[in-house]
């Protein structure tokens, strides 16, 4: 199963649109992870009609349009393997420690918020718990690149786990 991660998409704030590549990977996907800050109704629907299947939540920066149609917290079976999705985790200090503890019964936590993109593992009473942020394809921050994630999800194993780097916009 192909995924495609992204979150912070912060439109039309920080961009007027997704960039083509991004786009691509989502018609290609079999399923499409969005960890909040969608910002416009727009891209919500954009990604439901692209989208063979789209698990995501709302964050911080999402109005009451947002909220109404999007969960805080997701959970998906992808591939044998348990998914949660969340916008915010905290701070980084001690986030796989807090995170273990919240989601004890997932294997992947797909997160945004930092724009900072993340991959650790936390041991859980369970087994391990798979911490993926991939950060922001429209708004790099501090980071030097705009990015997203790409995965593959197949008989419980998570693999090429790959961050991608944006060119900067024109």
């Amino acid at each position: 199963m192909r995924l495609l991660l992204t979150t912070d998409t912060h439109l039309p704030r920080r961009a007027k649109h997704l960039p083509q590549e991004l786009l691509e990977r989502v018609d290609a996907a079999d399923a499409v992870i969005h960890a909040g800050d969608w910002v416009d109704t727009d891209t919500l629907d954009l990604l439901e009609q692209r989208s063979r299947r789209l698990v995501a939540v709302y964050g911080n920066n999402d109005g009451a349009a947002l909220r109404s149609r999007l969960p805080e917290t997701a959970r998906a079976e992808l591939g044998g393997l348990r998914f949660a999705v969340v916008h915010e985790t905290g701070p980084a200090r001690g986030r796989e420690q807090r995170c273990a503890a919240r989601f004890p019964d997932a294997d992947v936590l797909v997160f945004g918020h930092s724009h900072i993109p993340w991959d650790t593992r936390a041991a859980t009473p369970g087994g391990t718990l798979r911490l993926l942020n991939p950060g922001s394809p429209t708004d790099r921050r501090a980071q030097p690149h705009c990015t997203y994630m790409t995965a593959e999800a197949d008989g419980g194993e998570l693999t090429d786990v790959v961050l991608h780097r944006l060119p900067p916009r024109r």
